[in-house]
């Protein structure tokens, strides 16, 4: 571990980790969601889960670029944070929702419901990291996050998310990948006083040797 994080400076260590139980739980039912569609779903088929995934990025993709140019006009890293954090937060709800989804139409909104809420935390994620992220490690830190918080991640969660589906159900991979999600989100809030608030204005004075004269 010490090889992976060593060097690595506090809010990156904390996004990494963050993000290893967070894609940790929906890697565990990304493979075998579409049996959980097809058998457990009234209507349910390759179609329908198509059309929910579509409906994600579609939704994902409208919000993203407004939402993006918000967060961009406003000082500090805290709105931010809480577009991250309330991201993950809620978005942890949704392996819950799928319990109580019976219908297409209930995955459908629920897609709607995970695509606007990642409209929100990608963005704020990507500036997080961008800004934090050390200057001389840039290509470890973001490789970083792939490999332990993308890879590792997937590689466990995928087989152990096929066991836990056979074994003891779909209702049961739900909510352990609720809890596992939700307590990613919890993992974010020791960022919240190492980002910086809002900054307040001042008048901007230009160095003396950058300041244009008239002659």
């Amino acid at each position: 571990m010490d090889y992976m994080f060593g060097g690595v400076n506090r809010i990156i260590k904390t996004i990494v980790v963050a993000d290893f139980f967070y894609n940790s739980a929906f890697a565990s039912f990304g493979p075998v969601f579409a049996i959980f569609i097809t058998g457990q779903i009234t209507g349910g088929s390759a179609k329908v889960a198509g059309f929910a995934a579509s409906i994600y990025w579609i939704v994902k993709s409208l919000f993203q670029l407004p939402i993006a140019r918000f967060l961009d006009k406003t000082d500090g890293e805290r709105d931010d944070f809480w577009a991250l954090f309330l991201g993950y937060f809620l978005s942890g709800l949704v392996p819950l929702a799928y319990i109580f989804a019976s219908k297409p139409v209930h995955l459908y909104v629920i897609h709607g419901f995970y695509g606007f809420i990642m409209a929100w935390a990608v963005p704020a994620w990507y500036s997080i990291f961008t800004r934090h992220v050390d200057k001389w490690r840039i290509s470890f830190e973001w490789s970083l996050d792939s490999v332990f918080s993308v890879g590792l991640a997937a590689a466990t969660a995928t087989a152990l998310g096929g066991y836990i589906a056979d074994r003891f159900g779909f209702n049961i991979l739900f909510l352990l990948a609720s809890v596992v999600s939700i307590f990613s989100s919890l993992l974010l809030l020791g960022l919240f006083n190492h980002l910086a608030p809002k900054k307040q204005h001042q008048p901007r004075v230009l160095p003396e040797r950058h300041r244009t004269h008239k002659y």
